[in-house]
């Protein structure tokens, strides 16, 4: 049962050797620059770019400066075939087509056997300014959005695309010194981010949150409708874990607190990274106190303005099916983990 809901958790995917043994190499980045077998996975406003799977720079059309060149040097617009929408890859191109980057992540070790690339292929991610992501693609439309994509991508690009959309999100929150305000310099691959007053070592930061399928006696689901979402469109209830806190601790508390609803017995099912900008979302299966089942809902008004008891047939009847959360996110694989399979239903 867990190993069925943990196979379908997209971001949870990855066919990537971190390889932190290189982290370290003074030289690593001139390395993996001057190899024009290392790719690199470019980033632009949290979005990736879709790539044809050939990954070579004939795909590309003229290759921009290389990172060495004297400035002025002219680049070269990107041209590719665009992989179908069902099957989408994500572009991983050759150095050499990388002149102007803003941030740069050392990633790993490719270990997909059904990449483009070889496998033990050295990734990296690169931060894009407006005027290099629009040099390298102009047309917004081949940039795309982890939520939107995820599902559909192979092992080795969700889990490059998740953790390049996590490190670089960590990065922009990040630029100095949470003790000094001194602007940090980045170490270790991209790693690390160093304070040269307090000189100190800042590593990334992941907020660990909980999410809870809870399940009454008559086996229904409760999925409760968040403040910002707009009518019909439900979840499960979540939040993040305080201070002291342990995971089933807070599946508890945030239950009682955004419905009114005490659980019980929280069953850890799996995790997911939510790089959305920067959780781990940790998935619980509860079922309800049976001595408080009959109390009423009481969502919190605040953060959650309603919250109901769903049977499977409430969820596929077209008079009162939700809006569900979409396929990239570990609330669907939970609501369907406890439906028995997909749900035929609009989503986000």
């Amino acid at each position: 049962m867990l190993k069925t809901l943990l196979a379908s958790l997209p971001l949870s995917r990855f066919e990537i050797d971190r390889d932190h043994a290189s982290r370290g190499l003074p030289t690593l980045f001139e390395t993996l620059w001057a190899d024009e077998n290392t790719r690199v996975l470019p980033l632009w406003n949290g979005q990736a770019l879709l790539g044809s799977g050939a990954a070579s720079e004939g795909d590309w059309g003229a290759p921009l400066a290389s990172p060495g060149a004297a400035p002025g040097a002219a680049p070269g617009a990107a041209h590719h075939a665009v992989a179908d929408a069902e099957h989408p890859v994500l572009a991983f191109l050759p150095p050499s087509l990388f002149a102007d980057v803003e941030l740069q992540v050392y990633l790993g070790l490719s270990l997909a056997t059904d990449a483009p690339e070889p496998v033990g292929t050295r990734l990296v991610a690169v931060s894009l300014s407006d005027e290099a992501a629009h040099t390298l693609e102009p047309d917004e439309a081949n940039w795309v959005n982890l939520r939107n994509v995820a599902s559909s991508l192979s092992d080795r690009d969700a889990g490059a695309f998740t953790e390049a959309l996590g490190i670089m999100n960590w990065h922009r929150s990040h630029t100095h010194c949470p003790r000094c305000g001194a602007a940090t310099v980045v170490e270790m691959g991209g790693w690390v981010r160093r304070c040269p007053v307090q000189d100190i070592e800042i590593f990334p930061r992941t907020d660990p949150a909980v999410i809870v399928g809870i399940v009454d006696d008559l086996d229904r689901i409760l999925l409760g409708s968040n403040a910002l979402w707009e009518n019909n469109r439900y979840s499960l209830l979540a939040g993040f874990v305080e201070p002291g806190e342990s995971l089933e601790a807070a599946t508890i508390r945030e239950v009682f607190e955004e419905s009114g609803v005490r659980i019980v017995d929280p069953e850890y099912l799996g995790s997911q990274p939510w790089p959305f900008p920067a959780s781990l979302m940790c998935g619980f299966l509860a079922h309800v106190d049976p001595a408080t089942a009959e109390n009423a809902l009481l969502p919190d008004g605040e953060e959650i303005l309603d919250v109901r008891w769903f049977s499977r047939q409430d969820l596929t009847d077209a008079a009162t099916a939700p809006l569900l959360p979409g396929s990239a996110s570990i609330a669907r694989s939970i609501i369907e983990h406890w439906y028995g399979g997909p749900i035929p239903t609009a989503t986000w």
